[in-house]
C-alpha cells in the first residue's frame, strides 16, 4: 500500500482536478502491473495497471490508495474494468472523499464477488495525499496551506518593508516542493512591494499547468516593472477592489496580467478573501499555498480559510522591532483559534519545520467566518 501511495504522489501537479491515485497489481507475490493517474492521459491508475498486467491481472490482488471510481466521467468506471479483468481481491487505503459517491465503488466490487478491504482508520498518508481534493470536492474552494519562515521568537522580518532571509538552503528547497504540490500561490501586495518575488515553482518537476501566481492588491499598486509582471504569461492573477476599466488595470492586462474585481471585506477596502477562494475554486484550483506578510496571514487565519500551517523555524532570535508572523486589528482574535491537530515535525538543518491542521477536511470542517 505504501508503494501505491508513493505512486499516487508521482501524480503531483499532474492529476488535478482529479485526485492523486496510484495502483499496484500483485499475483502470486509478484507485481504484474502498476500505474498512477495523469489528468491529460485520461486513464485512471487502475486502468494503467490493468493494461500493463494484461492477462496476468486475472486472479491478482489490487492495492490502491483511493476507492476505485464507479461513475462515468471523462472515462468509464474503474470498477467495471476491475471486475471484467477478473481481479480477486482489492485493498483500498480509504474511501472516496466525495460524499455523493463514497462507498459506492467498494459496494459494487463486493456485489460482484470480489474480496474488498478498506483501511480502518484510513491510512493517514493516503488522507494527506488527497486532502486538497477532499476539500475542493466537498466545498468547491481550495485547500489552503499557510507557509511561513520564522525566527524562534516568531518574527518574519527585521522591520516592515525590508526583506529578510531567515531560513537556510534545505528549508528553501523544501518550500519549492510545497510550491510544486500547489495549483496556486497567493500573496499580498505588501510582500510584492517589499520583496519583488517571482513566486514560481523551481522544483524542476513536471506540471500539467503553470503554477498560478495570485496577488491580493486592493489598491492596484502592482508595479509594471515588477518581476511578476515582467514574467506574466497567463499565470498571474490580481484581485482588486478597483475598477478593471481603469488605466492602471488596462496597463496590467496589456502586460499579460489578469485583473479581477472583488467586493471589499472591510471599511479599509481590502479584497474579500471568501470571494477570492470561491473564484479560485471555480478555476479548479484545489490546493493554494499562502506565502504572505503579517497582515494577510492574520486576515486569512481570522477568516478561517487556512486549513494547514507549515512553519519553518530558524535557530535565531530577532528581538524587538521585528515583524510578527500574523497581525490583526483585534489582538484577541487569534488567541481564540483551536490548537493545531495532527502536528508533525521535520528537520531541515539547521532549521526545523512544524506542520499541523486547523481543519479536518474529511468531515469535521470548522465553520468559516464570513469575511
Amino acid at each position: 500500500m505504501q508503494r501505491a501511495i508513493g505512486l499516487a504522489r508521482e501524480g503531483m501537479a499532474l492529476a488535478h482536478p482529479n485526485p492523486r491515485v496510484g495502483a499496484i497489481l500483485v499475483r502470486d507475490g509478484i507485481k504484474v502491473g502498476e500505474g498512477f493517474h495523469v489528468y491529460d492521459k485520461l486513464d485512471h491508475a487502475e486502468i494503467v495497471a490493468l493494461k500493463q498486467a494484461g492477462e496476468r491481472a486475472r486472479g491478482s490482488t489490487l492495492y490502491v490508495n483511493l476507492e476505485p471510481c464507479c461513475t462515468t466521467g471523462r472515462t468509464g468506471p474503474c470498477t467495471k474494468a476491475i471486475i471484467a479483468a477478473g481481479i480477486k481481491t482489492v485493498h483500498a487505503a480509504m474511501e472516496d472523499p466525495n460524499p455523493t459517491v463514497a462507498g459506492r465503488g467498494l459496494a459494487e466490487l463486493k456485489a460482484a464477488g470480489l474480496e474488498v478491504h478498506v483501511s480502518d482508520p484510513p491510512d493517514p498518508h493516503a488522507r494527506e495525499t488527497n486532502e486538497s481534493f477532499a476539500k475542493w470536492i466537498r466545498t468547491r474552494v481550495p485547500f489552503v496551506t499557510l507557509k511561513s519562515a520564522l525566527t524562534l521568537d516568531g518574527q518574519i522580518a527585521a522591520r516592515p518593508g525590508k526583506p529578510s532571509r531567515i531560513t537556510g538552503e534545505a528549508s528553501l528547497a523544501a518550500v519549492q516542493r510545497f510550491r510544486h504540490s500547489a495549483d496556486a500561490i497567493v500573496t499580498g501586495i505588501g510582500t510584492v512591494l517589499a520583496d519583488d518575488p517571482l513566486l514560481t515553482d523551481r522544483s524542476g518537476d513536471p506540471r500539467r499547468r503553470k503554477l498560478l501566481r495570485v496577488v491580493l492588491d486592493s489598491g492596484l499598486r502592482l508595479p509594471l516593472k515588477s518581476r511578476l509582471v515582467k514574467t506574466a504569461g497567463g499565470d498571474v492573477l490580481v484581485f482588486t477592489t478597483q475598477p478593471v476599466e481603469s488605466a492602471r488595470a488596462r496597463a496590467l492586462q496589456k502586460a499579460g496580467v489578469e485583473v479581477v474585481r472583488t467586493r471589499a471585506r472591510n471599511r479599509r477596502g481590502h479584497v474579500c478573501l471568501d470571494t477570492v477562494m470561491a473564484e479560485l475554486g471555480r478555476r479548479e484550483i484545489l490546493q493554494a499555498l499562502l506565502e504572505a506578510g503579517a497582515e494577510l496571514n492574520g486576515a486569512a487565519l481570522e477568516a478561517g480559510i487556512v486549513d494547514k500551517l507549515v512553519l519553518f523555524y530558524a535557530p535565531k532570535i530577532m528581538g524587538a522591532g521585528g515583524v510578527p508572523f500574523a497581525r490583526t486589528r483585534d489582538a484577541q482574535s487569534l488567541s481564540k483559534m483551536p490548537p493545531l491537530q495532527s502536528v508533525t515535525f521535520a528537520e531541515y538543518e539547521p532549521d526545523f519545520m512544524v506542520q499541523g491542521y486547523l481543519h479536518d477536511v474529511y468531515g469535521n470542517h470548522r465553520s468559516r467566518r464570513k469575511n
